[in-house]
């Protein structure tokens, strides 16, 4: 099991003035992948990171919902972000894992492809999403950061779940338990 405990780190920017950087907030991102694309989150809505394992699926909740599991002793809901997403289904296989977060007070597992990093940038490299980004709603998107050889979008979890399912991953959770 993998575990990020590490927090967001924010410079001053005179201590990165000092150090020979640019005067900017450093943004520290946990990277993973869904399909051919990179994204990132803030690395403080990650409590963990772990392979695979046995989900237990639950009736009557959205598509999207892989179902729940058993993470010591505590019944965690699971949301398979390529099904959020509208992207086409996967297998799982050895790369893919389950990013066990904290949104909205809600701790819930998101299955992706591959964690790939924890990356930190500069964040005058995020741009504002443009229209059409992605196939995904653009609600979730906080920018896309701009590397040398590649480009990731950053997602707000916070706007991943909406009111209604929110009740609904609470509900799946309780009714297992």
């Amino acid at each position: 099991m993998e575990v990020f405990v590490d927090a967001l780190v924010t410079r001053k920017s005179s201590d990165i003035a000092s150090s020979g950087g640019t005067m900017s907030e450093i943004l520290q991102l946990v990277t993973f992948r869904l399909g051919n694309e990179d994204y990132a989150v803030n690395i403080l809505k990650v409590q963990e990171i772990n392979r695979m394992k046995e989900i237990t699926r639950v009736p009557s909740t959205p598509t999207y919902v892989e179902g729940v599991i058993n993470l010591r002793g505590k019944v965690i809901p699971v949301i398979n972000l390529r099904s959020k997403f509208g992207l086409s289904d996967k297998d799982s296989d050895t790369q893919s894992r389950i990013m066990i977060m904290d949104i909205q007070g809600i701790t819930m597992g998101l299955v992706v492809d591959a964690v790939s990093e924890v990356l930190r940038i500069p964040a005058n490299i995020v741009e504002s999403t443009p229209p059409m980004a992605s196939n995904i709603n653009t609600e979730y998107i906080k920018g896309i950061a701009k590397l040398e050889d590649r480009l990731i979008i950053l997602l707000d979890m916070d706007m991943l779940v909406g009111k209604t399912e929110k009740t609904s991953l609470i509900e799946a959770a309780k009714s297992i338990e």
